[in-house]
């Protein structure tokens, strides 16, 4: 699902407008009835029911106020508090308060003397509330005589609908600078805004429901280059599917490199996770001393020993035993459990600058760049990126803290600068493309945040690739399903205590889940009505 900033929004509603001949205030119609059909869903029977509803002065406060006309004419019981003078109401907004007043309706206004204590009192009798203070809009911190309001709502308990966007949270970043008001359901109008999906603010948003406002469809679909919500219904487009006549020459050769003293599991994870994401053969590469730990421990994979430092780490003279059997792969995932040796951080960019194979570049495969992000430009064959923001910062030359507020730019730069695909890990992973499509990650938890989870991925993200995916499909598909065998994993054994073999068990499954289902049903906070 397309993803948009406030300023992409903002054009499609004006070239609905004026290119389409749609009048401004038949969407504000059409958004205001989805939140009242939305809150009447909840409600159940909404005659008698109080209903709360906070507005600004703006066009989100003018949908609200069409919120509260529907919600009122069905029988509920509904206060509309309102912040900011009456007078100083304009447009679209203005109107449906005239409207609103012609009904016999009258606001409360928040700002006065007496507003936040009768505010409070509402709420505390609602069964659900409103929140249409600001929109897409905002940015920075909620005015000081917003704070205690907004605060008020978030101690309640109360039932919150947020109106496109929870107030608060900016639309572009999903941050929250001070508070904001945590909704049970946010209804956004059109397309999803990027803030809505990102963290910290996917944890205000609650339930996120896109709805269908009219908005003409030449301006809302399209698969050209731009960023996108990743889903089922979208990777179950992508993946390969296994015809009856298939032999496992149909299905790809991985070729993992990786491992060394004490990190032998890594590299054996990132095998496995190839097999369990559909390659037809994987070989796993290790230094010589643990080649036959590495075949005891993964029967179904082929191993390779190759020439390694004292230290247990892969020497530069592993690169020369290598190339005469690189025609045989069709992938190469390079770098878990590698090590940092000087001699293995040699081999690392030779093999970058001369192999001819897809190349999956994870870990300490990354690490061996740091601070000279400009070498990866030198190489002719694709390559895909897995950084977590340590090993990005690292890449970069910055702190890990400094990428935390522009992960999707950050990633959309680099990938643009290495001409490659990169993964920014972390809660909700960016994948973006030099070619500029940006995925945004809806599947995984926090139960994932520990050892080897990262090397599961590198193995799936190859798989995908060497089964016929181009690189930011097979990236953009690795995420979704790494972090749907975890979700799976959660939902039976709980987060605490969740390890990147819990993922591997699951991977089958999370492909049947997203392949076989009839139809492909969004669980991960998101759903699309109208």
């Amino acid at each position: 699902m397309r993803l948009v900033t406030a300023a992409e929004m903002r054009e499609i509603d004006r070239r609905a407008m004026e290119e389409y001949g749609i009048p401004s205030i038949v969407l504000m119609e059409n958004a205001g009835r989805w939140v009242a059909q939305v809150v009447a869903s909840r409600l159940g029977r909404v005659a008698g029911k109080r209903v709360v509803v906070l507005c600004g002065r703006g066009n989100n406060g003018g949908d609200g106020l069409v919120a509260a006309r529907h919600l009122w004419q069905q029988g509920a019981q509904v206060k509309v508090f309102l912040a900011a003078d009456p007078e100083s109401l304009r447009g679209d907004a203005l109107t449906n308060a005239t409207i609103w007043r012609r009904l016999g309706q009258d606001f409360y206004l928040l700002l006065s003397p007496t507003g936040l204590q009768a505010f409070k009192l509402a709420i505390a009798r609602a069964d659900v509330v409103i929140d249409a203070l600001y929109g897409t809009g905002f940015r920075g911190e909620l005015p000081p005589e917003i704070r205690p309001v907004v605060e008020a709502l978030n101690a309640s308990g109360r039932f919150v609908v947020a109106v496109d966007i929870p107030s608060g949270l900016e639309a572009d970043t999903g941050q929250v600078r001070g508070v904001a008001v945590v909704a049970h359901v946010t209804v956004t109008f059109g397309l999803p805004k990027l803030g809505l999906v990102l963290e910290p603010g996917a944890r205000y948003v609650g339930e996120l429901l896109v709805v269908d406002i009219s908005l003409p469809l030449p301006l809302i679909t399209g698969t050209g280059p731009g960023r996108y919500y990743l889903t089922g219904e979208m990777v179950r487009s992508w993946l390969p599917s296994r015809p009856p006549t298939a032999h496992k020459g149909n299905f790809g050769h991985v070729l993992v490199v990786g491992g060394s003293r004490g990190m032998i599991g890594a590299a054996c994870l990132t095998a496995a996770a190839a097999l369990r994401a559909g390659a037809g053969l994987v070989t796993l590469a290790v230094p010589r001393s643990w080649q036959e730990t590495a075949a005891t421990k993964l029967t179904e994979v082929m191993t390779l020993g190759l020439p390694e430092t004292p230290e247990g780490q892969l020497s530069c003279a592993a690169w020369e035993s290598l190339k005469p059997l690189l025609p045989r792969f069709t992938v190469c995932a390079l770098g878990p459990g590698l090590g940092r040796h000087p001699e293995t951080v040699e081999l690392v960019k030779r093999m970058v600058a001369e192999i001819d194979l897809p190349l999956v570049l994870d870990a300490d495969g990354i690490n061996a760049f740091a601070g000279e992000a400009h070498l990866l430009t030198r190489r002719s064959s694709p390559l895909i990126l897995t950084p977590h923001p340590g090993e990005m910062a690292r890449l970069l030359g910055v702190k890990a803290a400094e990428l935390t507020d522009k992960r999707v730019e950050v990633a959309e730069k680099a990938a643009r600068e290495w001409g490659a695909v990169v993964v920014l890990k972390g809660a909700r992973t960016v994948v973006a493309s030099p070619d500029g499509y940006t995925g945004i990650n809806s599947t995984g938890n926090p139960g994932m945040a520990t050892g080897g989870t990262g090397d599961v991925l590198t193995g799936v993200i190859a798989a995908l690739w060497a089964q016929g995916l181009d690189p930011f499909r097979a990236a953009a598909a690795g995420v979704y399903l790494h972090g749907l065998a975890g979700d799976l994993a959660a939902k039976e054994k709980g987060e605490a205590g969740l390890i990147a073999g819990d993922l591997l068990e699951r991977l089958p499954l999370a492909w049947r889940r997203v392949t076989e289902a009839e139809e492909v049903r969004e669980e991960h906070g998101l759903s699309r009505l109208g």
